[in-house]
């Protein structure tokens, strides 16, 4: 049973909620169609974290109608990843926007108090993979989670990593973004005792062949413990290093 359903029956036991008003809740209309889209109300029930708006391929009047009414229909965070500026703008103009124009990540609202068990660190291999890096630490963030950021600590100097072993050591999680070889995700999973999210970007030269030289490596680490996401996937890795880092408290509230 996710959280939200919990939540719901939480308040009916306290009082803060009545019966008639819960089943309402839950039986709520599961989507809400705009006739561009159709909006999964229901997805933050489901799978404890709501819908997520991505951008590219969509007008700025489009994205600012479906976080309208997401908003309306009670979501307090809204995260939209791959807008431009220009498509930021339009949705500016109307809703309390934050925006990262390096990302291209966007977040409607307030940014919740991290509720994660442990932190989550997002590393990058160079300066140039910090993008996709961004996505993958808003996401994190925006999903309820503590992040560390360590930028700039490939493998091409590794006395920069090794200066950074307590934040390493520490985390609960661990999101390695590299191009190039990608052998970042290798040397990190060789020195940490938590999952490692491997994130290849198409950083690198000719034959890198656009991260799928990056992609191959890491598919092909010799570090146990090592999963990888798609090439520039900032975001399934933000939420996959989200999901991890909840997994525990969620356990915890099933023996109360």
């Amino acid at each position: 049973m996710n959280s939200e359903i919990k939540k719901i029956l939480s308040q009916v036991k306290t009082g803060d909620l009545s019966v008639d008003d819960a089943l309402l809740k839950i039986k709520m209309q599961p989507f809400e169609d705009l006739g561009y889209a159709k909006i999964d109300t229901h997805r933050s029930i489901r799978q404890g974290a709501a819908e997520v708006i991505y951008g590219a391929g969509k007008t700025g009047e489009q994205i600012l109608g479906i976080a309208k009414a997401m908003s309306a229909s009670g979501q307090k965070t809204i995260l939209i990843t791959r807008m431009s500026k220009e498509k930021a703008d339009v949705v500016k103009s109307e809703l309390k926007l934050f925006y990262d124009e390096n990302s291209g990540v966007g977040i409607v609202g307030d940014v919740p108090i991290p509720d994660g068990i442990g932190k989550i660190v997002v590393a990058t291999g160079g300066t140039s993979d910090m993008p996709v890096a961004e996505e993958a630490a808003l996401t994190a963030e925006a999903l309820g989670n503590e992040v560390v950021r360590l930028y700039d600590v490939g493998v091409a100097g590794l006395h920069r990593l090794l200066a950074h072993m307590d934040e390493i050591m520490s985390a609960n999680v661990i999101v390695a973004v590299a191009g190039m070889e990608g052998a970042l995700g290798s040397v990190v999973g060789g020195l940490a005792d938590c999952p490692v999210i491997a994130v290849p970007t198409s950083v690198g030269y000719g034959a890198s062949f656009g991260g799928v030289s990056a992609l191959l490596s890491m598919l092909n680490s010799c570090a146990s413990g090592v999963s990888v996401v798609n090439i520039d996937n900032g975001f399934g890795a933000g939420y996959l290093a989200s999901m991890i880092n909840h997994i525990e408290p969620k356990h915890q509230e099933e023996k109360k």
